[in-house]
């Protein structure tokens, strides 16, 4: 694909921020309907989610930026004392002065501090709300109507699962760090009478009033499954052992026996490995290694589940007053299956109460890694979360479209896809949440482009392993664009990772947190590689037609209900030609997604469920149609898409 010059990417920028200005300008609020307990919102299933990590997506205020005091508690438990926040336009791997500082040294978890992913861990960028307000034009010219924000609550790293507290924005996010953590300091943490607006919560609502003004949604990602070793309740556990009036909110295998000069307190990581990670304790402790599941039960500990249902309605009504247009649209629950069901219907009633229109998505991943995923029927039905995190979508649809040598074949990706709608509600199949990349897996360019690898699995490089983390070939961006395809015209919400829009490229964690590419900031060219292999060296810019291609997906997908609402029939899976051809209609509308997936051109044949006229939206095909027959000529590794009138 051809990359702009940097001068006409910044005046792509300047118009797509003209245009928008009316819509931004707009006193619009977001409606809130009334949706029945057990249903899942419309507004859900009409999303083009947009998933935002705050560090990393723009830093607006740098006059917040992190300071080292403002990340003791972070993994790997070492604190340079020459650290500082990362440039952005650094080339992603090179290594800083301060990495040096702690290499050698040993993290919570007993492993020596050695590797790219080590250091990375302690980076910050300096991403704030403030940046993500400033970007909210160009979010708004993408076509973007929903958010999905990983971690907002004040904690210590670059990802903030590793919680300070869940009560509030986290210092380094607002204006005003010191202040806040003074107003934090002085409050009473498991008393909500004490609580006060910190600046950075103050900015997080008129974010969130920002975002209603432009028709979009936002709901925020959560974990309560575990914090970090800086929370307030745990470093009581430490400090006062059993003693602790928050015993019971935590899992400890054994607490320090004074009378002895070992100090014996232990307890178990997230995973039984994370040490640096502190698990909520749950009625039965359930191990999810080597394989996990749902499961009943609830939380030990009364007060925390109190605790975090009375954060849950902050977020969801600031005030308390039931106008909700100044509160978060839902919620996104990490590690989902980790926590008991018996939690999880509670907290559905919870959210609900306060709004019912509101999401609960969850993170539903691997059953036993890497072959196996979660079936998540057992949290679809109206009781707990409206959709997933559709993982198990894009892993079908990946090792159909990967590379034409290393293909299942379409029958197989058919059966698959029917598999894991079969024993759903429609309507939680149109709220799911279909992503082929996140924050925890290979940017999708770079997953296609390691095509002999399974889907996140031996996905990061090494020494010896030869995975490519330059920029992806052709043949990754036709088969990027095949799949891109089949999201946006599949059953389900499509969910884009932030900077995917932009064309970037990365491995697995760590690799796939790359600062966004701002055509503004002028960017180091990638000529680093973690482990030293010899790699080519690539400019680092915003890729124009990767964008436009993503803006124009989004475009017919909201300007046609039926992509949303529609039926799906597989009208076409030709293993030989490795075609594949489906259509999604109702009674008005049509619309039909053809995928050559082979090396070679192919002639489709295939018959409509309607006598619309139908024309290829994506101008791939060559089309003659006679009454609702159609033959269409597709080039090698191409899509088409069919559009009714």
């Amino acid at each position: 694909m051809n990359l702009l010059p940097k001068q006409l990417r910044n005046l792509f920028v300047c118009i797509a921020i003209l245009l928008c200005i009316g819509s931004c300008t707009t006193e619009k609020q977001v409606e809130i309907s009334e949706t029945a307990f057990e249903d899942a919102p419309n507004w859900a299933k009409e999303a083009i989610w947009y998933q935002i990590y705050p560090d990393i997506f723009r830093n607006g205020d740098m006059s917040n930026d992190p300071r080292r005091q403002d990340i003791i508690g972070s993994y790997p438990g070492h604190w340079p004392s020459g650290w500082g926040v990362t440039d952005w336009g650094m080339d992603f791997y090179k290594l800083q002065d301060w990495n040096e500082e702690i290499r050698g040294k040993t993290d919570p978890n007993g492993y020596e501090i050695q590797y790219f992913g080590h250091f990375q861990s302690l980076r910050h960028y300096g991403g704030d709300i403030q940046g993500i307000i400033d970007g909210l034009d160009y979010l708004d010219s993408l076509g973007i109507n929903a958010l999905y924000i990983q971690p907002l609550y004040d904690g210590p790293s670059n990802h903030n699962f590793d919680a300070r507290n869940w009560r509030h924005i986290d210092i380094n996010f607002g204006p005003d760090p010191d202040g806040d953590k003074a107003i934090m300091d002085a409050e009473i943490p498991d008393d909500p009478s004490t609580w006060q607006l910190t600046s950075a919560d103050k900015l997080f609502f008129k974010l969130i009033d920002e975002v209603h003004k432009r028709d979009m949604r936002l709901i925020m990602d959560v974990s309560w499954n575990h914090v970090g070793p800086e929370f307030w309740a745990w470093k009581d556990i430490v400090k006062n052992q059993q003693n602790s009036k928050y015993v019971d909110w935590f899992w400890v295998n054994e607490f320090d026996d004074p009378t002895t000069p070992e100090n014996e307190f232990d307890w178990p990581g997230w995973l039984e490995v994370v040490k640096d990670l502190l698990q909520v304790k749950e009625t039965e402790y359930v191990s999810h290694v080597p394989e996990s599941h749902y499961w009943e039960g609830d939380f030990v500990s009364q007060e925390i589940k109190e605790h975090i249902f009375t954060i849950t309605r902050k977020w969801l009504d600031p005030n308390g007053d039931g106008d909700l247009s100044d509160g978060i649209d839902g919620y996104r629950l990490d590690v989902c299956a980790e926590v008991p069901l018996g939690f999880w219907r509670q907290y559905r009633k919870v959210v609900r109460d306060v709004n019912p229109d509101a999401y609960i998505v969850g993170e539903s991943w691997f059953g036993r890694y890497p072959d196996t995923m979660l079936d998540p029927e057992p949290v679809l039905r109206g009781d707990v979360f409206d959709g997933v995190m559709n993982y198990r979508w894009f892993k079908a649809s990946r090792e159909f479209f990967v590379h034409p040598d290393h293909a299942i074949s379409a029958s197989a990706l058919v059966d698959s896809l029917k598999r894991i709608t079969g024993n759903l509600r429609m309507q939680n199949n149109q709220a799911m949440m279909n992503t082929g990349a996140t924050h925890d897996t290979p940017r999708l360019l770079t997953s296609v482009f390691n095509y002999k690898n399974k889907y996140k699995y031996g996905a990061m490089p090494n020494a010896e392993n030869g995975y490519k983390i330059h920029k992806p070939d052709e043949m990754a961006y036709q088969t990027a664009r095949l799949i891109l395809a089949n999201q946006f015209t599949y059953i389900g919400a499509p969910h884009i990772w932030q900077g995917e829009e932009m064309g970037a490229w990365g491995a697995d964690f760590p690799d796939c947190r790359k600062p966004m590419m701002w055509p503004e900031i002028e960017f180091e060219d990638e000529r680093a590689h973690p482990f030293g292999v010899e790699r080519p060296v690539d400019k680092v810019e915003m890729n124009q037609e990767v964008f436009d291609y993503y803006q124009d997906l989004i475009r017919l997908r909201k300007s046609n209900p039926v992509l949303t609402y529609g039926a799906i029939d597989y009208i076409l899976a030709d293993d030989e030609k490795q075609v594949l051809a489906y259509s999604r209609f109702d009674e008005d509308d049509e619309i039909i997604s053809v995928f050559n997936a082979s090396a070679e051109p192919q002639i489709i044949q295939i018959t409509a469920k309607s006598n619309l006229s139908f024309r290829d939206y994506l101008g791939n095909g060559k089309l003659k149609q006679e009454d609702n027959s159609i033959n269409i000529e597709l080039s090698a590794r191409s899509a088409a898409i069919l559009v009714g009138s």
